[in-house]
């Protein structure tokens, strides 16, 4: 089928150059105005307690919440000296006349301590805006913006909306950053990779391709649905990263078949019956590791695994269209505006000489193969200390401190808890229904006696509904609020009433649930889906069973590196972050897809070239070592690449971009060197015919549905020439 699918590339190939065009022209002008279409946030679950809570709060009491928290202080004046109250007051007053603002609260107004600080220099308001939505409102805040500052007086901006806001610019403002500085640093490693200037364009050509087509893809699924600005995020990453990956691996294969002497449509269809079936292979795997993003009930996952997918997916299409299209005009000249690198040995051809036995890779195969059991030994041990500290995480929700110090939403929520009576920005709401206020009170009373709460206020009340807000110490994240979370919900309600207890804690305490209860249903679908592949790929039970778990070795080495790093704090100045002592779930959920998909991924690459050497010599040991010595540069010199479109993550400002970034490139190094170059050819190595091992009923269906083709496909019986 492959080498079919070669001949007929070769055939129609300017025809699918001219429909990469079309891609081209429709991703850069449509596709791209995506980025005005998706949503923010999508944190929450639909069906969870505090996403209920808060629907009938709206029904049942009209809009409640603050959206904005605005602080105003000032180093000389109190809030009762007119040179503090007069512009704050005035700022108020067209606040509450402005048409996005649906209500102001102050302490001008209420008396309330919590909202004056323990000096008397600084109060804030709380603002709530018209807006339904979290888009809605933070379009608001953004006209809204200049009409909060109160002249003369400091004023800093916080809030649920301000936060939000603040978080998307800045993810987004990391991720271009990242982007453009990785771009460079790419072509100057491709160049070196190959040794010249037309091949190295050619994986960087088919990331944009990937990338405008992904556009394009999300675009259209968001027409029949949300989809989260995160979806963006996902598809820079993986598009590129999977692009440059694929088309370095059909490139190098390409310019090896062109160095043993076949002519251009030989070695695009030979290229396309091994590099070809592998990058199928393998696309489909990690399009389907993405695709387990989706049974989260959280938008803003579910977005990030449909990003993922169409990323991968028109990467993986465009290795195998658009790319021996592209080499099928271009030929020997593949190979053209070459850059003299002195270590390498070169033919005529421009590459390494066929069939040679030297290198270093040749080198370490040959180890591997003599003491298996010491590298088996050795690595597991080092990857066993990496993952150690994984066994002590920690979850949490996160909050402001994933900002920069310096951001005001982060700044607003540190001088409330550190100056402000209750000190907290976002209280626990509670909502009493079907019970009158008189019922109400002896409920309130006990709440008030929770311990870890510091003041029980009415917030509004209407008919048969009460709303409550509870303050607690510490941060809205924190061991006290989720405590107190969860004895709220604990307690019994008013007879005949109903309680939900909400606000941004309980959602929190949601969200953390809600991971918990569906991760291990990821966990399954994903190796689930890794062991099928790999078995119609390669006809053994043993090797997918064998890569599902070095997966998560080297995964595990790389969360315990995030643990020690994040969560204990080590390196913290260094790298520019404030330790919080949990992490934040939703990333390693991220990070378990995608490292997931790229490690199956390293594996397809390595297991495709052993099983190719099995199937021509059955000798194991010299179809591993050979493996190993044909892929470990190409894994290698991807691992690198890929390593440079995520380095830019870990010099984002926000905490938890650079736990993706630092985690990633741990996990890409631990993979692609300890696990796929010593650990999984060593124990290949021990188990010998066992490899391959699978037992008979089985054996019948990969002869018969296998994902599988010679190395030498019969040439085809009508070549067409290559006419320009």
């Amino acid at each position: 089928m492959f080498a079919w699918w070669g001949h007929a590339v070769v055939r129609l190939r300017w025809a699918v150059l001219a429909a990469a065009l079309v891609v081209v022209a429709v991703g850069s002008t449509w596709g791209t105005g995506v980025f005005g279409q998706l949503t923010g946030g999508g944190y929450d679950d639909p069906a969870s307690e505090s996403s209920r809570a808060a629907e009938r709060i709206t029904a049942e009491l009209g809009p409640q919440g603050a959206d904005l928290v605005v602080l105003w202080s000032s180093d000389g004046a109190t809030v009762e000296q007119a040179t503090f109250r007069d512009p704050v007051t005035a700022t108020v007053t067209g606040l509450r006349g402005h048409p996005e603002v649906s209500s102001v609260t102050t302490w001008y107004d209420t008396q309330a301590p919590a909202l004056l600080s323990t000096d008397r220099r600084a109060t804030y308001a709380l603002v709530q805006l018209r807006a339904a939505d979290e888009d809605g409102k933070t379009a608001a805040y953004e006209d809204l913006r200049p009409a909060l500052t109160a002249p003369g007086v400091r004023t800093e901006v916080g809030g649920a909306v301000a936060f939000l806001h603040e978080a998307n610019r800045q993810t987004t403002e990391d991720i271009t950053r990242a982007e453009i500085l990785s771009m460079p640093v790419l072509l100057v490693l491709l160049v070196l990779i190959f040794g010249g200037l037309v091949a190295a364009s050619t994986p960087l050509l088919i990331g944009g391709l990937a990338v405008l087509g992904a556009f394009v893809a999300v675009r259209l699924v968001n027409l029949v649905t949300d989809v989260s600005i995160f979806a963006v995020n996902v598809i820079t990453l993986i598009g590129l990263g999977m692009a440059v990956d694929y088309a370095l691996f059909v490139v190098s294969r390409f310019r090896e078949e062109l160095a043993a002497g076949h002519d251009t449509p030989a070695a695009i269809r030979r290229t396309m019956a091994t590099a070809g079936r592998t990058v199928l292979v393998s696309g489909l795997t990690i399009a389907l590791a993405m695709a387990s993003l989706l049974i989260f009930p959280q938008a803003f996952l579910r977005s990030m695994g449909l990003g993922g997918m169409a990323a991968v997916l028109v990467a993986m299409l465009a290795a195998l269209t658009v790319l021996p299209a592209l080499l099928a005009v271009l030929g020997h000249r593949i190979d053209a505006l070459r850059v003299p690198l002195p270590w390498r040995r070169r033919t005529r051809a421009g590459r390494p000489a066929a069939g040679e036995t030297g290198g270093a890779w040749a080198r370490i195969a040959r180890s591997v193969m003599r003491r298996p059991v010491r590298y088996l030994v050795a690595v597991t041990l080092l990857l066993l200390v990496l993952a150690a500290p994984f066994l002590r995480i920690t979850f949490g929700g996160f909050d402001e401190r994933v900002l920069p110090a310096d951001a005001a939403p982060r700044v607003v929520s540190e001088r409330i808890a550190a100056e402000f009576p209750g000190g907290t920005v976002a209280p626990i709401d509670v909502l009493v229904s079907g019970a009158s206020p008189a019922q109400v009170q002896p409920f309130a009373d006990r709440v008030a006696a929770v311990p870890g709460v510091t003041g029980v206020q009415v917030a509004a009340s209407r008919g048969a509904s009460t709303l409550l807000t509870v303050t607690y110490p510490g941060e809205p994240t924190g061991d006290v609020a989720q405590d107190v979370v969860r004895t709220l919900r604990d307690l019994p309600a008013p007879a005949g009433a109903e309680v939900l207890v909400g606000g941004r804690p309980g959602a929190d305490r949601d969200l953390l649930d809600s991971l918990g209860d569906r991760l291990p249903w990821m966990a399954l679908l994903m190796a689930a889906a890794t062991l099928v592949l790999l078995f119609l790929a390669f006809g053994s039970v043993v090797l997918p069973v064998k890569a599902v778990l070095m997966n998560m070795v080297s995964i595990g080495a790389s969360f315990g590196v995030v643990v020690w790093i994040f969560q204990d704090g080590h390196f913290a100045d260094l790298l520019g972050f404030t330790p919080t002592g949990f992490i934040e779930p939703s990333n390693p959920i991220l990070m378990l897809a995608v490292l997931f998909g790229l490690a199956t991924d390293y594996e397809v690459f390595l297991l495709s070239r052993v099983r190719e050497e099995w199937d021509r010599s059955g000798d194991n040991t010299a179809s591993v070592a050979a493996g190993l010595q044909h892929t470990g540069r190409i894994i290698t010199a991807a691992a690198l690449l890929l390593i440079i479109v995520v380095a830019g993550f870990a010099s984002g400002a926000m905490a938890y971009i650079k736990l993706i970034g630092i985690g990633m490139i741990v996990a890409i190094l631990v993979d692609a060197t300890l696990v796929r170059a010593l650990l999984v050819p060593a124990t290949m190595r021990l188990l010998g015919r066992w490899n391959w091992w699978a037992p008979g009923p089985l054996g019948r269906v990969y002869r018969r549905y296998g994902i599988r083709e010679t190395a030498d496909p019969e040439p085809s019986p009508r070549e067409p020439a290559l006419t320009r």
